[in-house]
């Protein structure tokens, strides 16, 4: 007889199967099993696993719906009982999440093969697994395994953490599986087994397989109607003690161990009972609901007393568990939760947030953290200051800046009211770090001043002190002022053995050299980056990489920014870095700008600021930037990008925001006309840049207000082009930038000769760029040398493709349908994996497709080309 969740479903099953079979021939691949709750996914991989072959090894662990879950949980208990180089590494505290993530890659590359490891509902994976995902998704080529990961789609808002993973598995070979629900067919086939109405039972459950299988199992004189009154109808038919077994489970999201479910019950003949009504199953060991969607259902017809009751009989037998073999504290701070046990709360609260900041997973520790905190009236001032200053790391850490700055402020009052001066160091330079971020530089200065003031004489606090507040001065462009306190933090590190702060230290003095002009400070950067890779921390070889974009970027070193960027990228990919992805990301963007890639980087830039509110301090790298590329193009966007930026701007006052800023409206200034209105920037800029590690910079805004009308000198440095444009050698000026590659100052250039030729090209080029304002410039030029056929403007490529594609999306779309991944597409078209990331969601969105597969089924209805390799 068939079963719900399996019918129409032979495809998939087909598919997971051939891709056992290419990993047992060592070509190992990701398969991503997703649809809505209910839908069969479970069905379908426990089918699957059930078909393979003796030979297959196979290793299954879920995520769980808990307040928070265990960081690693479905490696665990995928390991569980397979000892081997997984479960050392799980096994050996503390846990190190690089080992563990190479230790999972040892663990499926073991003989004999292959292995099959599948990880259930990753809606609900805490960081440290996503990170481990991310890992092994981008390995999976090179081993004789397949990773199979199931989630619920609907379940991901635009911000859930599970879809920066995917992104980063879209430029891999994975292979997507969505479960469609049953047609009226497959739902009639099994109404007429079971003499129900083929129509209203479709009608009743959507053809959703689990609630298909719910309605068929009622065994009443009516249907039910809700599916949620069917389960509650099958559990109301169990006798009393196998409704308390059930209800005791219903608020245990992943089930309990036959070991653990007998301290509750003396005889498992209830649990029996359940079993044999559909209500719960056992797998191996582990007693569940059949399905979490009747779990809840169970679970939402408790009392409040029922519920808190039950919380409290679970995390007394795990309290019991924990003095004979250990127990899980982020089980036992969720059911101390459910319980209403505030101290209980505290107590496990606080070392599952310390076990999750230490893997990384910052998302569960901030969860943990706000529980504990909400308790707070328990603790005294230090250990509240102490927990507010964890949770305020753990909220930066996932970019909730401005939360993270109220909890470092709290931190440091907790200190001030408890007396302990000597413990404000580490509270105080968490809330410079975080004032900063936020752009309150003027209030950053002030924390770290007071910092060091209150800081013992050489101690890891002083040093701490010191090397934040010269990293401030460095960030705010007073490097001279801060190298002192940098060479002094150095010192006391080196003598201290802390080498954290020694590369920290280094990193900031690197940055100030590169910053101040002196190319030296590029050594100081990868001397830094290498410290902090040998002592495993990424956060600060993650900023060793920025700072190094961000300071040959003023120096000009486009070609080695691009090598830094890649080189971050390589390092970043199994880890997520939402701040440092951000700025790399968007260094990326500005570079494709640069060399007249725009509608690739208006992309990019958009998409990385759809969604995510006030992006404070790292929206220099992009609200600027994209203002300007709005300005060229004449969007109407610009003058609320001006706007917004022009506010960051004064508000931070620092040069990466000042200037990019300044020049965006001196530019908007001279292409709309409107000289005045780039006031203040002109003389703002022109005493901002007059300054050493600047001549970039300055060159270029000295070229921008002499096309402004302003009397300035010629630049004396920075790139020849600009010289030589504004001392009036457009030849050589328009030959400099078409050998650099920039093709938009080619043509402002080519615009200066006052020929009719060099003029036509101009308009060519910037035609072909999307540059209106400066073309309609050129062609009144054009006609000022007395040609009256003025050239044609062209027609946006969007009227002329289907769905509204721009060009370089037809393209994409095109190699997307003969079966490139992201990666291949990228090194086809030169350009970054993140930029065809960027291009193919929008891609689905215009074609309302939700597949690659589906996009490239529309390539011959919507009159483009056949796809060739």
């Amino acid at each position: 007889m068939p079963v719900a969740g399996l019918l129409e479903r032979q495809v998939q099953l087909q598919l997971l199967e051939a891709a056992v079979g290419r990993a047992a021939a060592g070509r190992g691949s990701t398969v991503l099993v997703l649809g809505e709750a209910g839908i069969g996914k479970t069905s379908l991989l426990r089918a699957f696993l059930a078909g393979a072959a003796p030979t297959v090894r196979v290793l299954t662990g879920a995520c769980e719906d808990l307040l928070t879950p265990r960081p690693l949980s479905p490696l665990r208990e995928a390991v569980q009982s397979v000892p081997g180089p997984l479960y050392d590494a799980l096994s050996a505290p503390p846990d190190d999440p690089g080992e563990v993530f190479a230790a999972a890659a040892r663990e499926l590359a073991r003989e004999p093969g292959p292995t099959v490891l599948v990880v259930e509902d990753a809606h609900w994976a805490d960081g440290a697994t996503l990170d481990a995902l991310r890992f092994l998704g981008r390995r999976m080529h090179e081993l004789p395994a397949v990773l199979v990961v199931s989630y619920r789609e609907d379940e991901l808002d635009l911000d859930h953490p599970l879809r920066s993973v995917l992104g980063g598995l879209a430029s891999v070979e994975a292979l997507r599986l969505r479960l469609e629900r049953l047609s009226p067919a497959a739902v009639a086939e099994l109404a007429g087994q079971h003499g129900f109405d083929a129509d209203e039972l479709f009608r009743l459950t959507g053809g959703n397989p689990f609630f298909v299988s719910e309605l068929l199992a009622f065994s009443g004189p009516a249907v039910p109607p809700t599916v949620v009154d069917a389960v509650l109808a099958r559990f109301a038919s169990l006798g009393p003690e196998s409704q308390a077994v059930v209800r005791q489970l219903s608020v245990v999201p992943a089930g309990l161990g036959l070991a653990t479910l007998r301290e509750l019950v003396d005889d498992l003949e209830p649990v029996g009972e359940a079993e044999r009504a559909g209500v719960l199953e056992v797998r191996g060991t582990l007693v569940s609901f059949r399905h979490e969607l009747a779990r809840r259902a169970v679970e939402g017809s408790l009392t409040s007393i029922e519920r808190i009751e039950l919380n409290r009989v679970m995390l007394q037998l795990l309290v019991d568990e924990q003095g004979r073999s250990g127990a899980d504290p982020f089980r036992m701070l969720h059911h101390a939760v459910g319980a209403g046990d505030d101290r209980a709360v505290v107590e496990h609260g606080t070392t599952a947030a310390r076990q999750a900041t230490r893997v990384g997973a910052h998302q569960q520790a901030a969860v943990a953290y706000e529980q504990v905190l909400a308790r707070g009236a328990l603790l005294d001032a230090t250990s509240r200051g102490r927990l507010r200053e964890g949770y305020a790391w753990s909220l930066s850490n996932t970019n909730r800046l401005d939360a993270a700055a109220g909890e470092a402020a709290a931190a440091v009052r907790e200190y001030e009211s408890a007396g302990d001066r000597p413990r404000l160091v580490r509270p105080l330079v968490t809330l410079s770090r975080q004032q900063w971020l936020t752009e309150r530089t003027a209030d950053a200065r002030v924390s770290a001043e007071r910092a060091l003031a209150v800081s013992a004489e050489e101690s890891s606090d002083v040093a701490l002190a010191e090397v934040n507040l010269g990293g401030l001065l460095v960030l705010v462009d007073e490097e001279e002022a801060g190298l002192p306190h940098l060479e002094a933090a150095l010192a006391m590190a080196e003598r201290s053995g802390a080498e954290d702060l020694v590369a920290l230290s280094r990193n900031y003095i690197g940055s100030a050299h590169l910053q101040l002009g002196d190319p030296s400070g590029e050594g100081e950067l990868v001397a830094s980056l290498e410290i902090a890779r040998r002592v495993g921390n990424h956060e600060f070889v993650m900023r060793s990489y920025y700072n190094l974009v961000e300071g040959l970027w003023r120096l000009g070193d486009y070609p080695k920014v691009g090598q830094y960027l890649d080189a971050a990228s390589d390092y970043s990919r199994d880890r997520d870095f939402p701040v440092h992805h951000y700025m790399i990301d968007a260094r990326r963007h500005r570079l494709l700008a640069m060399y007249g890639e725009w509608n690739e980087a208006v992309a990019g830039f958009t998409s990385l600021l759809e969604d995510r509110g006030d992006p404070a301090m790292i929206g220099r790298e992009t609200v600027p930037i994209l203002a300007r590329l709005r300005v060229r193009q004449g969007h109407p966007d610009a003058p609320r990008l001006l706007t917004q930026s022009r506010e960051h701007a004064d508000r931070a006052d620092v040069l990466e925001w000042l200037v990019t800023t300044g020049m965006a409206w001196i530019e908007w200034a001279w292409l709309t006309g409107r000289g005045t209105e780039a006031a203040p920037y002109p003389q703002l800029l022109l005493a901002r840049t007059d300054r050493p590690g600047c001549a970039v910079q300055r060159a270029e805004l000295l070229r921008y207000l002499h096309r402004l009308g302003h009397e300035v000198p010629v630049p004396t440095t920075g790139p020849e082009g600009y010289a030589a444009g504004s001392s009036g050698d457009w030849r050589a000026a328009a030959e400099f930038w078409a050998d650099f590659g920039d093709p938009y100052e080619q043509a402002l250039e080519l615009m200066e000769s006052g020929e009719v030729d060099p003029t036509m090209e101009a308009i060519r080029i910037l035609d072909s760029l999307g540059a209106e304002p400066a073309s309609t410039l050129a062609r009144h030029r054009l006609r000022g040398l007395g040609v009256s056929r003025l050239p044609s403007r062209p027609t946006p490529s969007t009227r002329g493709n289907p769905a509204g594609l721009t060009d370089r999306q037809v393209e994409i779309l095109q190699l997307v349908g003969t079966g490139l991944s992201n990666a291949e597409i990228a090194g086809r078209l030169v350009i970054s994996t993140r930029t065809v990331d960027h291009h193919v969601s929008a891609i689905l969105q215009k074609l309302g497709t939700r597949t690659r597969r589906e996009a490239s089924a529309r390539i011959g209805s919507l009159g483009l080309s056949e796809p060739t390799v």
